[in-house]
């Protein structure tokens, strides 16, 4: 096997661990469909146990967590997953670029799926012109700063106290599984279209829309991690910015700091020459492929078990709690 063959193995292992925890999320979202039908039922369908790994889903009430534990020290008890993996992500980032994005997000994984699909319908994928991508780029770093400034700056204390102590906020995670299971018509519509243009256009949703990796991408200009290039190895011949799936223009930087750089290191295995890695500064670009993979899942296993650890796993609601407030869920919010 050469070396080029070798790198291969970037590409299978990426997709295994994508897959697998897209396949993961999956059975949580079974798992709790499961435990919310118990109590929907009246306690004739079956007991299972609610998986906090489901609070993974709630982006913008980890956000209001987020201030509420900076304003009053403490972390609220309801939903604390949400607030760990929050933070955990947002450490990846920071540490290992978007690793979250390419490596672990199941719409990400969805997406990259979708436009990989449209190549094998249609030949190919297509590209907006420039002046649009970049407009359209825009979008998700708008949608960042508007949640950021009603959450973060424009919500008072006292406001923060009472969401988190809300029925809404207590059954949120219903909420959202019941966006799934009773999507109204606009919802699915809206789903359709996202899933289309997806199929045309490289990870649509992540490259113009998602909030979360807008953040994401702003944390991870901090990253000591990044592409870099060997220019006396590289022969300029771009295999590395077709490769790209953020249309980067690799080949001409000797170090890639773009937020829209995920890390999934499409680049480092379609150059021939091994003239790119990811890696820390001042390191060869021999630097081994294996460590910035393992840094990134390692940081997320940490941060799940430090939440275990520390107790800030469990929700603190009860059965009782869910017996009262599962019935409740349709009439909330309204």
């Amino acid at each position: 096997m050469n070396k080029f063959e070798a790198g291969k193995k970037v590409t299978f292992w990426r997709a295994l661990v994508q897959w697998g925890f897209l396949a993961w999320i999956i059975a949580i979202g079974i798992r709790f469909g499961l435990f919310v039908r118990h109590f929907e039922s009246g306690g004739a369908a079956p007991y299972v146990s609610r998986p906090p790994g489901v609070e993974g889903f709630l982006p913008i009430g980890a956000l209001v967590s987020l201030k509420h534990w900076l304003v009053n020290g403490f972390v609220h008890d309801v939903h604390p997953a949400a607030l760990v993996l929050f933070l955990t992500f947002l450490v990846m980032s920071l540490l290992a670029k978007k690793s979250f994005c390419s490596w672990l997000c199941p719409v990400g994984t969805l997406s990259e799926g979708a436009w990989k699909l449209g190549c094998r319908l249609f030949g190919r994928t297509f590209q907006p012109w420039r002046w649009l991508d970049t407009l359209l780029r825009s979008l998700k770093y708008l949608l960042l700063f508007f949640f950021a400034k009603i959450i973060l700056l424009d919500m008072p204390a006292r406001a923060l106290g009472a969401f988190m102590d809300a029925p809404y906020w207590a059954v949120s995670d219903v909420k959202m599984l019941r966006f799934f299971t009773h999507m109204s018509l606009t919802a699915l519509v809206v789903s359709l279209v996202l899933a289309g243009l997806s199929l045309l256009y490289q990870n649509f949703w992540c490259r113009y829309l998602c909030p979360y990796g807008a953040l994401m991408g702003l944390a991870s200009l901090l990253s000591p991690f990044k592409i870099r290039r060997n220019p006396e190895r590289c022969t300029a011949c771009g295999a590395c910015s077709r490769a790209c799936p953020a249309w980067l223009p690799v080949q001409h930087k000797a170090t890639v700091r773009s937020p829209e750089c995920t890390g999934c290191l499409t680049c480092v295995e379609a150059c021939p020459e091994r003239a790119l890695a990811m890696a820390p500064p001042a390191v060869s670009t021999t630097f081994p492929r294996w460590v910035f993979p393992v840094l990134a899942l390692s940081l997320y296993g940490g941060g799940v078990l430090l939440g275990m650890a520390t107790g800030h796993w469990e929700t603190s609601l009860t059965t009782q709690h869910y017996q009262q407030l599962i019935p409740l869920v349709p009439y909330l919010g309204h």
